[in-house]
């Protein structure tokens, strides 16, 4: 079975890569994240051709998950667990963004999340992020009560070591390296959760995201923040890992690649 994670950053301007890809990786299943669409707006007939069905989770311009599988898609569950809001930086009142969708796909019961940001380590929204995470935490303990082989895959928007940034001196005094969010993720792994590594099919570091800026991905300046967490049951089938770099080519691109796990169940 092969299973993916990809921030697509709209799935509107990626459609026709995204069909493309699906096509040519042939993924069972998809997590994807940034969908930048309300759930009924999700181009669900053009990925139902290759066979797909689809669960999203998706409101509006910003944000947005959803799981793509051509192997069942049952017990679908948009949100976590006491799911934290957020108040715009407008005014506007706190509302529960759509950041997270779980579902039963075969034999696999996986997760897709996009971790907020956080923006900056004393803007609200990285309190916030670390309150979203404390709700993940929740939700994948319930979770992980099941016998069953469960995942956790998507934009976590926080490098989980030193080496999964290019430069560790571009990022100080700000977000996805301090020890507050790489602790969230111990949380995680404390409770049984195995952070699954791909290999690279370039260079020595497996990144998954370069800014369009400043000619990022060209050098080679990236982060490694999209993640494939498992238990021991699917982290322990895991046969290979790697980022399709070569889908982060070209016009059009998503600055996201994706991660593909392969597994043998």
């Amino acid at each position: 079975m092969r299973i993916a994670t990809w921030n697509v950053n709209s799935v509107g301007a990626r459609l026709p890569r995204l069909v493309s890809w699906l096509r040519s990786a042939a993924p069972d299943v998809l997590c994807l994240q940034e969908l930048k669409c309300a759930a009924d707006s999700f181009p669900t007939d053009e990925v139902a051709e290759l066979g797909y069905e689809v669960a999203a989770h998706g409101t509006g311009r910003w944000n947005g998950v959803a799981i793509v599988s051509r192997v069942g898609l049952s017990d679908v569950t948009r949100g976590l667990r006491d799911e934290p809001g957020y108040a715009a930086d407008d005014g506007s009142d706190e509302t529960v963004e759509p950041r997270a969708i779980g579902a039963t796909c075969g034999d696999l019961r996986l997760w897709s999340v996009y971790v907020p940001n956080g923006r900056d380590v004393e803007h609200p929204h990285f309190a916030y992020k670390l309150r979203w995470l404390e709700a993940l935490h929740a939700t994948a303990a319930a979770e992980l009560a099941a016998s069953v082989p469960f995942g956790v895959l998507g934009d976590f928007n926080i490098a989980p070591a030193d080496h999964d940034v290019w430069d560790l001196a571009e990022f100080a005094q700000t977000t996805h390296i301090t020890e507050s969010e790489r602790k969230a993720l111990g949380v995680l792994q404390d409770a049984g959760l195995r952070d699954i590594v791909p290999r690279p099919l370039k260079y020595d570091q497996p990144f998954t995201y370069w800014d369009y800026r400043g000619l990022a991905f060209p050098k080679n300046k990236g982060m490694r923040i999209d993640l494939a967490y498992g238990n021991a049951q699917l982290a322990g089938a895991v046969t290979d890992a790697y980022v399709d770099r070569e889908e982060r080519k070209g016009k059009g691109a998503s600055d996201h690649a994706p991660v593909v796990v392969d597994l043998s169940l």
